[in-house]
Order: structure tokens, then sequence, then C-alpha cells
């Protein structure tokens, strides 16, 4: 992969630890924005681990980034991805994404679902760029989210 990224594997029973400090350091910068710590700060990353929803980027220094994947219906539900600020702007992001289309594909899922925060507003025009149509917005356990779906041309 051009992104610099050497694998993205399924996460490991004890990585919870290093998919948490990944999610506090990415996310901490939109805590003043939205007025709270964003949900992916207090995952439940063991219980996504042992579901095997949880995959990991790994530089040559080791990981570097996450995505949290599930089914729903007739697609795959990005959960959550994250990549740590020191390893951002390497495409790593993008690498996550293209891995849960061809896990969606693999699965036989015909989209991709994902939801962002409203005040994450530099994700409000990444996802069309890369593809996602807005299907919704609404309030759910305090946060104000935008849904976006990525139908998949061939399975």
């Amino acid at each position: 992969m051009s992104s610099g990224v050497t694998k993205i594997r399924p996460a490991r029973a004890g990585e919870a630890d290093g998919l948490k400090a990944v999610a506090e350091a990415a996310y901490a910068p939109y805590i003043e924005r939205i007025g709270r710590r964003p949900a992916p700060m207090d995952a439940d990353f063991t219980a996504h681990i042992l579901r095997g929803e949880a995959f990991a980027a790994d530089l040559a220094n080791g990981l570097c980034g996450y995505i949290i994947l599930f089914p729903r219906g007739d697609h795959l539900f990005v959960e959550n991805v994250a990549v740590h600020p020191d390893a951002q702007g390497g495409g790593i992001g993008a690498a996550l994404l293209e891995f849960a289309e061809a896990e969606a594909r693999r699965r036989a899922r015909s989209a991709l679902e994902l939801y962002t925060n409203a005040k994450m507003t530099e994700n409000l025009s990444l996802y069309p760029r890369l593809g996602y149509r807005e299907t919704g917005r609404r309030r759910e356990a305090g946060f104000d989210r935008v849904y976006f779906r990525k139908d998949l041309k061939s399975i």
C-alpha cells in the first residue's frame, strides 16, 4: 500500500489499550468543539476485539490506527475509524476505508454505512469526496450525527 501501512489485520486480544490510546489522541481535538468527549473515546475496545469487529493498521513502528466494522442489514457499518495524529496525512484513514470496502465485498454486503458528528465538519466534506452520500441527520445519545452510505458497485 502506498500509504505506508504495512498491514491491516484483526486486532488482537490485549490490544484494547492501544486502540483506546489511538482514539484518545485522534479525538481529543474535538472535545472543545463538541462540548464533551466524542463517543469513540469511550468505546469498549475489548468487546469489539472479542467480537471480531476491530481491525488495526500497523506501521513499522507499531499500531497507528484502527477501524471498527460489523454487519447490519445489507451493509457493513463503520462504527469508528481513527488514525493517531502522529500518523495522519499519510493515507492510513483512506487505506482503512478501502479495507472496509474490500471486507464488505468479501462478506457479500452491498454498501458501507457510517456516521460522523455534525461538528466534525471536515468529515462532512471528506465522505462525499470518497463516494459516500448523506442519508440523514439525527440526535442520538446526546450527539448530533450525520449518516452516510456508500453503495458498492460490484460485490
